[in-house]
């Protein structure tokens, strides 16, 4: 999804990460993931420094905004996608993101197919961060009733919540090989040296 919008954050221990969230057609379960996420890692990790955007392996809905019941769902529970455009995925996406996380299986191997040697890897399902869920993928809701939409939903936060707490992890792990000096809340950041994060 193409927005005004962009990373969160201002760097937590000074690493950026980048999640793709990756469904079909980008109009309903990817946007309301890039949706969710954003909101969620703003209000409880305001200093993980995250990139986060949203695409779809199909060009059917390019340009197109969210599903009207995506997101008129999501506005119940307080996420707006009202800015968000649908855009395919992109083999630069695989150097911009260190997540590629699709929704089912199929995108799952259809972004295997697409991704440059080597980087297979950074392409997951998304619900594998969702240990509780009791499933491996978001069921589409496009052809269905309301109650559809729901069920993403929960199932967007859940993953959504284990993905923050994955990469607020990560961000712990990378803080810890820096220098001593290099960290975060060392001595010479309250003596005043020069604050550089972007």
């Amino acid at each position: 999804m193409t927005s005004g919008q962009g990373g969160i954050g201002e760097g937590l221990e000074g690493r950026r990460f980048g999640v793709l969230f990756v469904c079909l057609g980008n109009i309903c379960r990817s946007p309301t993931a890039e949706a969710v996420f954003r909101a969620l890692a703003a209000r409880e990790a305001p200093g993980l420094h995250v990139l986060v955007e949203s695409a779809g392996t199909a060009q059917y809905h390019v340009g197109s905004a969210p599903d009207a019941r995506a997101q008129a769902a999501a506005r119940r529970r307080g996420y707006d996608m009202a800015g968000f455009r649908a855009r395919m995925v992109e083999r630069r996406d695989f150097e911009r993101f260190d997540l590629v996380l699709a929704m089912d299986r199929n995108n799952w191997s259809a972004l295997q197919r697409l991704a440059p040697r080597g980087a297979g890897e950074r392409v997951r399902l998304f619900l594998e961060f969702a240990a509780d869920a009791g499933v491996l993928e978001v069921p589409d809701p496009y052809y269905g009733g309301p109650n559809g939409f729901e069920e993403v939903l929960d199932l967007i936060e859940a993953a959504s919540r284990g993905l923050l707490r994955h990469l607020q992890e990560r961000a712990r792990d990378a803080a810890r090989q820096l220098p001593p000096s290099s960290r975060p809340g060392s001595w010479e950041d309250s003596a005043g040296a020069e604050d550089h994060t972007t």
